[in-house]
């Protein structure tokens, strides 16, 4: 059944601010500023100080250090917005036994990478060098976020079992280092006569350097030698991220992520995490997950279930065959916090803070100004080449490209559910019986019997003559869904929606998007990738087809077996932004003959692989090659693919293209292209400092997404007697409030508790009883506690709000006496 939950009404709100700006006012649209300036900053003390002085307006990375927050709070000119999706791990290099060279990776073994869950202690972590700004981490998931709280039982359960015990991990690395050959030598191991090398690559602009160095030590502790590499970001990169593992050029990586969108299903973290379907670079195509984990993450990423229950199962299985391959030993969950200036307003997700936030570019400005600039500091500026098919993942880039950007559907920053935003509406259809549940009123959600695919829908592609494979032609007798998604775009899309360089975006710059996916992945191809070929393998697992339904107003059905639990995660737009950002078909296009050519290559992995440089479209040499294919395909009037995008292109809209295209590059100098309301000026590699400007063009009101109001993150706390009589009755209070005051009951889903004994098990499992708002009780039966042995136990109890998908976490002691 689909449930409807009171939800802020974000469309009602927009029409009352429109209707009360008066209809004779000319209202701003695009960007409230009318630019900003980017720059490197790699100390977050000297950030500050930077803040406060007036030089920059924000320092837009997610901080976790106790004094600088104390510094932030005290000063009058600063304030800040709290964030809770960062996060820290170690990233190892799983080939071997034996690099190319002929040195030995110990982390090549599984279980020496399971055995250092044990010899790292998180809690020195979390209170000695994160100063209690962060929550040992054990999982691919967040525990701030909704999974972590469905299946907080197992867990915990895992997170007890992985402890710190420096002496199991010292027993099963010492079994397995013997296996391989090597020997302890006067306390060092050595393997074929000399000293096995460790080399850790320690990032240096945060608490990463004090966590790498705390690793190293534990290491030469147990008899390694550990080379330590002290690196910044962009010096970093190309030792880990791109560079082949069989190099040997780093054993393990002080990692670090932040998610960009509270993220309501976190099951496709396996996937990206611990299989080569997660990114197309060397490290991840090195990944060798065993074939349960390959399945059990394959399928999760793939919504391949068809009840809460069977995804539970799977997902349970998944946290523990994460931990025994533990090609990351994840970490922190980092407490962090973005610093701004107090007359700046900027939406901050609560997972992603501010760089992560996909608004934070429609939604930046001073108080009650438009225009103007805005200075932004970020550790890293600039980091590795932006191209929107492979291009760069970090944080920092990506915050950037999407502030050029924008998609069809737009992420909640408290929720993480989602609203249109290019489209207009949506219709789901869903096959009966499959989980998936609906709470906004921009999508209809509708249960059937059975999903027939149009035989006129696209389901493969043919490379040489370049056109799609339709379902009729492939599946004579028919095809089955289990969702189809309707996405409806507005009458006008094609009038008002344009492309930095001045071109109306038109429905070849969709239709291209579902042609790369298969192109690349396909030996036929000129263009053909083989780091793209496993995830293109995982996509077909699930896809059902395609079709453009309608060009005027544009309508998109999409047919998979994947579907979301929610119904507004279950929409597909093909609006094109892709895995790295925005492209246009003509900006994408000559990318696209240059690596035909074999002159670059979208991917790191396939740049390797040729031997040329990884294409960068806004800098660097690789701007050079494009510019060539530009005049190339400007004097052929190009349209690639064009048996399928002649379609869609006529020549007179190619002709346009071309010339803005090269107009653009002579006043810009690069080839990137969004529709979002802030376009690229320049970048400068060299000085670290990138120049966006504001689209004027940009259709949307500049106030569209001033709506997000402050974030009901709720507190708790849980009250209850110290000493609990085995066999008798015992009652806890759970008081959950938002700024002091109860808490609404209708606002919360749930309220669960755990119950860890005195062995280090978790006992008990239930639901609190609600009382009242802001009241609930765990009522613990003469049964429940005769279970409990004597000793010293722990209440844990799990708050799950409605208006943000940030649980709460709160706990009580109690003594158990026979």
């Amino acid at each position: 059944m689909a449930r409807q939950l009171p939800i802020r009404c974000w469309l009602a709100l927009v029409l009352v601010l429109a209707l009360a700006a008066g209809a004779g006012a000319q209202i701003r649209t695009g960007a409230w500023v009318d630019e900003v300036i980017v720059v490197e900053e790699v100390s977050s003390a000297a950030a500050i100080t930077r803040l406060e002085v007036g030089e920059f307006d924000i320092y837009a990375f997610t901080i976790s250090d106790p004094a600088l927050l104390q510094r932030t709070e005290a000063s009058p000119f600063l304030t800040y917005s709290r964030s809770f999706g960062s996060y820290n791990e170690l990233t190892f290099n799983p080939y071997g036994p034996e690099f190319n060279d002929g040195r030995l990776n110990p982390f090549s073994v599984p279980r020496i990478r399971e055995a250092m869950n044990w010899l790292i202690d998180r809690d020195h972590i979390v209170n000695e060098i994160m100063g209690g700004m962060a929550v040992p981490k054990f999982f691919p998931i967040t525990a701030a976020f909704p999974d972590y709280a469905r299946y907080a039982d197992t867990a915990r359960a895992l997170e007890l079992k992985y402890a710190h015990d420096r002496d199991r991990a010292r027993a099963v690395i010492t079994e397995e280092m013997e296996q391989l050959g090597a020997q302890l030598v006067n306390g060092v191991w050595h393997y074929k006569g000399s000293p096995v090398e460790i080399i850790a690559l320690i990032r240096i602009e945060d608490e990463r350097r004090i966590i790498g160095d705390y690793v190293s030590n534990l290491l030469e502790n147990l008899g390694f030698v550990v080379n330590r590499l002290y690196r910044t970001a962009a010096e970093a990169t190309p030792l880990w991220m791109t560079a082949d593992p069989a190099e040997g050029r780093m054993h393990f990586y002080t990692g670090g992520w932040v998610t960009t969108a509270v993220d309501r299903d976190q099951a496709t973290n396996f996937d990206f995490f611990y299989t080569p379907r997660g990114l197309a670079s060397p490290l991840w195509q090195a990944y060798q997950p065993a074939p349960e984990l390959d399945e059990v993450s394959d399928r999760l990423g793939r919504n391949d279930f068809t009840s809460i229950e069977e995804r539970g199962e799977l997902f349970r299985r998944a946290l523990e065959l994460a931990l025994e391959d533990s090609v990351r030993v994840w970490l922190v969950d980092r407490l962090s916090f973005t610093p701004r200036r107090s007359d700046v307003v900027v939406t901050a997700d609560l997972a992603a803070g501010v760089a992560g936030a996909q608004l934070w570019a429609p939604t930046l400005r001073r108080v009650d100004q438009a225009g103007g600039t805005v200075r932004i500091g970020l550790p890293s500026v600039l980091t590795e080449p932006w191209n929107p098919l492979g291009g760069t993942n970090w944080v920092y880039d990506s915050m950037l490209y999407r502030g050029t950007a924008e998609n069809g559907i737009a992420f909640d920053p408290y929720t993480g559910l989602t609203y249109p935003w290019r489209i207009e509406r949506a219709e789901v259809y869903v096959k009966e019986g499959l989980p998936v549940s609906k709470t906004l009123d921009w999508v209809d959600l509708h249960f059937v019997p059975e999903i027939q695919v149009p035989a006129d829908a696209w389901i493969d592609w043919d490379p040489v003559a370049q056109r799609f494979i339709t379902v009729g032609e492939k599946y004579p007798e028919g095809l089955t869904a289990n969702l189809k998604s309707v996405a409806y775009y507005p009458a006008d899309l094609f009038d008002k929606v344009k492309w930095h360089d001045g071109s109306p975006i038109s429905v070849g710059d969709l239709v291209i998007s579902l042609i790369l996916e298969f192109d690349r992945a396909n030996p036929a191809s000129p263009v053909y990738d083989e780091s793209a070929v496993p995830a293109h393998q995982s996509f077909l697992q699930t896809y059902r087809g395609a079709r453009i339904a309608s060009t005027d107003p544009l309508v998109i059905e999409y047919y998979s077996d994947a579907f979301g639990l929610d119904a507004e995660w279950s929409v597909t737009t093909l609006y094109p932004y892709y895995d790295f950002g925005p492209g246009a078909w003509h900006n994408l296009a000559v990318g696209l003959l240059a690596e035909a050519n074999q002159e670059t290559a979208f991917t790191s992995a396939k740049a390797s692989q040729l031997g040329v440089d990884y294409l960068n479209m806004i800098a660097g040499e690789t701007v050079g090659v494009l510019a060539k294919y530009l005049q190339q395909a400007s004097a052929a009037n190009y349209i690639p693919y064009a048996p399928t995008l002649g379609q869609y292109i006529s020549a007179d809209d190619a002709r346009e293209r071309w010339s803005n295209l090269s107009r653009w590059y002579q006043e810009k100098g690069h080839f990137w292209l969004g529709t979002g309301v802030f376009y690229l000026e320049r970048a400068y590699p060299v000085e670290k400092t990138v120049h966006l400007k504001r689209f004027e063009l940009h259709p949307d009101p500049a106030n569209r997404w001033d709506i997000f109001a402050e974030p009901m993150i709720a507190e708790a706390d849980v009250e209850g007697p110290a000493r609990v009589t085995s066999g008798s009755q015992a009652r806890f209070d759970v008081w959950v409030t938002f700024n002091g005051d109860p808490y609404p009951g209708n606002l919360i889903s749930e309220v669960k508790y755990l119950v860890i004994d005195s062995r280090g098990q978790v006992a008990l499992v239930g639901t609190a009883d609600f009382i009242a708002d802001g009241l609930y009780e765990v009522n613990l039966t003469p049964e429940q506690t005769r279970l409990l042995a004597a000793g010293s136990n722990r209440l844990e109890v799990v708050v799950v709000p409605i208006p943000v998908s940030i649980p709460t976490f709160a706990s009580a002691t109690f003594v158990t006496t026979p």
